[in-house]
């Protein structure tokens, strides 16, 4: 008999991106339930104080979290937390626990089974006795996937000359506005690199672009043939085929999720970083992956003739930690 996950899946897109990236990865090992997760005004606060509850939980609007408690409950973020550490204590502390990503000052991690710790995060956070270190973050990036995304889009981009150069564009961070020196210089790094390889760029911008970077970069590369997708815009989000068509792909290095699912393709994936922009975290994390050759730097001069020496998939090695801690 197939064990059985629950995946506690909130507003959180790229926390919930990543736990279904590890659904994918464990694909009918276990039977995997999703467990839609609303909030009141209460969830903002400490976990110290929700404790082991549902406290902060909107029971009508969420999916049942009574009876009929799961092997493994999965913990994509810091407010679900209380409601994984509910579950435990409702199993009788038969449940084990999965945390995505250290939980907030340690509240519950002694309940935890596994924790998922990113090798860029501090020293600390990573000396726990029931931590996994992965480098990036765990996506639905695989071969099966990117193929059926290229059966699907690649008709569509028919029209445009090849080489395919995929752009995948972030922003500010943490609510601060993208500095439009950083776009420009972008858009401009993007024109050298067609000057040199021809084709066309598949292109994306995000809700951190914000509108005066996101119009600036379009501008200047309004000459270059495109399949663009800008955030917001009323169609189907193409950013699978994207990834699945692309020959090479650029991406800014500001989101952690971007950066593993484009070291996720196979392809050559160039980084752009630049200054007085990216946190140290972030910086730390892009030179982890061009130390290690999964990336290198679009502002380097040979950056063109870069070839990957690995694909980034973290997400396979937990759904295989996941299993062996169902199975004790």
């Amino acid at each position: 008999m197939k064990k059985t996950i629950w995946l506690l899946l909130d507003d959180r897109r790229g926390s919930v991106g990543q736990a279904m990236g590890i659904a994918n990865a464990l694909g009918n090992r276990m039977e995997i339930i999703e467990k839609k997760i609303v909030y009141t005004g209460l969830a903002g606060l400490p976990n110290w104080i929700r404790g082991k509850t549902l406290l902060g939980v909107n029971l009508k609007a969420s999916d049942d979290l009574k009876d009929n408690y799961p092997d493994v409950v999965m913990s994509i973020s810091r407010r679900t937390v209380p409601v994984a550490r509910y579950i435990r204590k409702m199993s009788a502390n038969k449940t084990k626990i999965v945390q995505l990503m250290y939980p907030d000052g340690g509240i519950g991690l002694k309940e935890m089974d596994l924790v998922i710790v990113p090798d860029h995060d501090s020293p600390s956070k990573k000396q726990i006795a029931n931590a996994m270190i992965i480098l990036g973050a765990p996506t639905k990036i695989c071969p099966k996937v990117l193929q059926q995304a290229k059966e699907k889009w690649l008709p569509e981009f028919a029209n445009l000359p090849k080489p395919y150069t995929t752009v995948i564009i972030g922003g500010g961070i943490k609510g601060k506005e993208w500095p439009l020196a950083n776009a420009e210089k972008l858009a401009d790094k993007i024109k050298e690199l067609h000057d040199k390889t021809g084709g066309s760029i598949l292109i994306t911008t995000s809700r951190r672009t914000g509108e005066k970077a996101q119009n600036l970069i379009m501008q200047k590369l309004k000459d270059i043939p495109a399949y663009t997708y800008i955030w917001g815009e009323n169609k189907e989000n193409p950013l699978m085929g994207f990834y699945a068509c692309a020959d090479r792909i650029i991406v800014t290095a500001d989101s952690v999720s971007m950066c593993s699912e484009a070291c996720g393709t196979g392809v050559p994936v160039l980084l752009f970083r630049d200054k007085n922009w990216l946190p140290q975290k972030h910086q730390n994390f892009a030179k982890v992956l061009i130390d290690n050759g999964y990336a290198e730097d679009l502002c380097n001069e040979d950056a063109i003739a870069f070839t990957p020496k690995a694909t980034l998939n973290s997400a396979a090695d937990i759904a295989d930690k996941i299993i062996a801690i169902s199975q004790n």
